[in-house]
């Protein structure tokens, strides 16, 4: 794929900016990023990922900039424009709300990032806001560990053009445009919306990938919690339930943005939305039915300390009533009176200790048998 940048596409990021370009460097080369053409670096800190112009299904031969796309799609009834952008800051993005029309509240929540999922309306365009969520692998889950990941995908839709910002890592979308346009150029024709609905469709994809990858850490968690003598520290299990929050917080609301889609869309785009709300449907009852589990553990967990605190002090108890006869037995003897009878008796001594041991030994298997040792 292609990477433009041109005029006012090549200024200068931000500090901030600047400073996350070796991060996302060191995640490729520890291979934490997909290595597809949207998750690679691009050159002198452009947002435009790629721009593409697509006719009746087909991308146009050529390199473009925002503008050169837009007037070359307007020129033609059946094309389009798809621009992807990554992290763009506000100079970017006002200079592409300019030439596409964007709205200055669409606009600046595109930049933020810092949305829940929407889809609302300015005119003839729709923006459509996401939130994206990959699994992190961890070896081990501790009261640190994370677990999911969470970015943002906003997707504006207009007659003729659809424009992708993506925030994050999660749902790379190198690989959905290269689908659409190799096997799928028949859903391609069908103009923006189609490509909404495949990145949607990436998007909730992941959830489910997430969600499959979560359980599995469920069952290790419930494994550990069940297990003698190997149950799992509280502090990572509530750290997995707050891990499990963040993903909810993508996934749940969702579902009214969605629904709404398929209202709106033509009716031969909306089956495939339609598809897509099955699944998250599916992501949904997931997630509450692990959130439930989670609690279960978690409360049978605070159990299960609670029990072992009371062994504990049951054992403490028990060992203390055993030393109370020896205590008993030397604090008689301690008192210096002067008529002690049995003081002057030839077995006095052994028979002390015969008597001590012998009340010891007892009370020991008594309190065993009872389960107090």
């Amino acid at each position: 794929m292609s990477e433009r940048e041109n005029g006012t596409w090549s200024r200068t990021r931000p500090l901030s900016r600047a400073l996350a370009a070796p991060v996302r460097a060191m995640n490729r080369f520890l291979g934490t990023t997909d290595g597809h053409p949207d998750a690679g670096p691009r050159a002198h800190g452009s947002a435009v990922v790629d721009c593409g112009v697509y006719a009746a299904g087909v991308r146009l031969p050529g390199d473009f900039s925002p503008d050169e796309a837009l007037q070359l799609a307007c020129s033609r009834d059946d094309a389009f424009v798809w621009l992807g952008l990554h992290e763009p800051d506000e100079d970017e993005m006002a200079a592409i709300a300019r030439t596409y029309g964007l709205h200055e509240l669409a606009v600046e929540d595109a930049v933020k990032a810092e949305q829940r999922p929407k889809l609302e309306n300015f005119g003839s365009v729709h923006f459509l806001v996401m939130r994206t969520a990959r699994y992190v692998p961890h070896g081990e889950l501790t009261e640190n560990s994370q677990v999911v990941e969470t970015g943002q995908m906003m997707i504006f839709v207009g007659e003729q053009f659809v424009i992708t910002v993506r925030h994050g890592d999660a749902s790379e979308l190198g690989s959905v445009r290269t689908d659409l346009q190799t096997e799928r150029a028949a859903l391609l024709e069908q103009g923006p919306w189609a490509v909404a609905y495949a990145v949607t469709d990436r998007v909730v994809d992941q959830y489910l990938l997430v969600a499959d990858q979560v359980e599995a850490d469920l069952d290790i968690i419930e494994e550990g919690v069940f297990t003698r003598g190997a149950g799992s520290p509280i502090q990572a299990i509530y750290q997995m339930k707050r891990e499990l929050v963040e993903f909810r917080r993508a996934v749940v609301p969702l579902q009214r943005p969605l629904a709404t889609i398929v209202a709106i869309v033509p009716k031969r785009i909306g089956k495939y939305f339609r598809d897509v709300q099955d699944h998250l449907t599916r992501t949904v009852e997931q997630v509450s039915s692990y959130d439930d589990l989670l609690n279960s553990i978690l409360q049978a967990r605070l159990a299960q300390v609670t029990v072992d605190q009371n062994n504990d002090m049951r054992k403490i108890a028990a060992w203390a009533a055993i030393a109370t006869v020896w205590t008993a037995g030397a604090g008689v003897y301690g008192m210096n009176f002067k008529h002690m009878p049995e003081l002057d008796w030839l077995y006095s001594y052994p028979a002390w200790w015969a008597i001590i041991l012998g009340v010891s030994v007892l009370l020991y298997r008594a309190l065993r048998r009872n389960g107090w040792l």
